[in-house]
């Protein structure tokens, strides 16, 4: 089986940190294929970004559909372009933020998100309300640090998001937290040794269930809105290949 995972943004150390968690939780035998924006911004932090990255993004997503991939991760939280990739793509595409709210309405009643910036939490409360679970989202939070700088300080990241989720725990009554960054996979595992809650990490979600969906055999339905789209001027045809980092 071959999963091929996108990091829409340009960062290189964020791609091979995505990439060494897919990997981590892969079942064996799965190939992760690892591709990150060439194009892109350097991290997606509002609408702008998030705009920006897509057209590369959907053109890694066609060339890796191409070489065979059985399904694709889309490892930005803010899910850019879900709805075109799942056009573009005839095989499952999964974005994190959607695998992470339905691995927590499995886990729990009730839970949280902790993201980066605050000006995040208003576009992650709209994608968990989307996705049908804003009922039972207590809170999106944020510990106010830029991507990159999550990328960068560990430490300081992790002092910051153990504060969120004791607080997502005490003051939400959350009975789970979903990490709203894909820059904060890796201090999954220690953040739920830590604070004694279930913490959910959206990269590792994303991956487990693009397997399942693809070992399962389903494609993406073709029937109505995630229709192929139309071949016109203005396509993939002058988007250069990009190397899968298998």
């Amino acid at each position: 089986m071959r999963i091929h995972v996108v990091n829409p943004n340009s960062s290189a150390g964020m791609t091979e940190q995505i990439g060494r968690t897919a990997r981590r939780v892969a079942s064996p035998g799965t190939v992760i294929d690892l591709t990150g924006g060439t194009t892109s911004p350097a991290s997606i932090e509002g609408h702008t970004d998030e705009a920006l990255c897509v057209p590369p993004m959907l053109a890694q997503i066609r060339q890796a559909e191409a070489r065979g991939a059985d399904a694709h991760v889309i490892a930005c939280f803010d899910d850019p372009g879900l709805g075109a990739a799942r056009e573009v793509a005839a095989r499952p595409v999964i974005g994190i933020c959607e695998a992470s709210v339905q691995t927590a309405l499995l886990l729990s009643r009730r839970f949280s998100v902790v993201t980066s910036l605050p000006r995040s939490v208003p576009i992650i409360e709209d994608l968990v309300e989307q996705y049908g679970a804003g009922r039972r989202c207590r809170r999106v939070r944020a510990v106010d640090m830029p991507v990159l700088a999550i990328e960068e300080d560990e430490t300081t990241t992790a002092t910051r998001l153990t504060a969120e989720i004791l607080a997502a725990r005490d003051e939400d009554r959350a009975e789970a937290v979903i990490l709203g960054c894909a820059g904060m996979s890796a201090l999954c595992a220690r953040l739920t040794a830590e604070t004694g809650m279930p913490v959910i990490d959206g990269v590792t979600a994303a991956t487990r269930l693009a397997e399942a969906l693809a070992g399962m055999g389903y494609t993406t339905s073709k029937l109505g809105a995630y229709a192929t789209p139309r071949e016109k001027r203005g396509g993939f045809a002058d988007v250069p290949e990009v190397a899968l980092r298998a």
